[in-house]
C-alpha cells in the first residue's frame, strides 16, 4: 500500500513531540478516519526556528506530519502558508489516493499553527498599546 519513502519516514519520523515554549500551535483532524495532528511552531524574528508534531493516525498521517514540519523550518510564516499538501505528497513520492487527506491535514495543521501565532502576536501588540 505505501511506497518505501513513506515507510522510511513513518519508521523514523523527525520533529516528534511538543515544543514547550511554542508560540504557534495548530490542530487539524478528520472525523471520518480519526487522524488528528497537532503542530507546534517556535517563531523568532519572523522565521520558523523549530517545528514539531504530535499525530494520532496512520503511517501516512505521521509521515505527512514529519515532512510538513521539516518543510517549514527556516521559512517566514507567510512563506510557510504557501506550502501545499501536493508538495508533501511529492516529497513522500506519492500516497495512495485514499490517504491524500493525510497530507491535507498536515497543510491545515501548519496553517492553524501559523494563524495561532499571528493571533497571539496581534493580541500582544494590542495589550502593549
Amino acid at each position: 500500500m505505501y511506497n518505501q519513502k513513506v515507510i522510511d519516514v513513518f519508521a523514523n519520523p523527525k520533529n516528534v513531540g511538543e515544543i514547550a515554549d511554542a508560540n504557534g500551535v495548530g490542530t487539524a483532524g478528520n472525523a471520518s478516519c480519526g487522524d488528528i495532528m497537532k503542530v507546534y511552531l517556535k517563531i523568532e524574528d519572523d522565521i520558523i526556528k523549530d517545528a514539531s508534531f504530535e499525530t494520532f493516525g496512520c503511517a501516512a498521517a505521521i509521515a505527512s506530519s514529519s515532512v510538513a514540519t521539516e518543510m517549514v523550518k527556516g521559512l517566514s510564516p507567510e512563506m510557510a502558508l504557501n506550502i501545499k499538501n501536493s508538495e508533501v505528497v511529492e516529497i513522500l513520492e506519492g500516497l495512495p489516493p485514499q490517504k491524500i487527506h493525510c497530507s491535507v491535514l498536515a497543510e491545515e495543521a501548519i496553517h492553524a499553527a501559523i494563524n495561532d501565532y499571528i493571533s497571539r502576536k496581534n493580541n500582544e501588540s494590542k495589550t502593549e498599546s
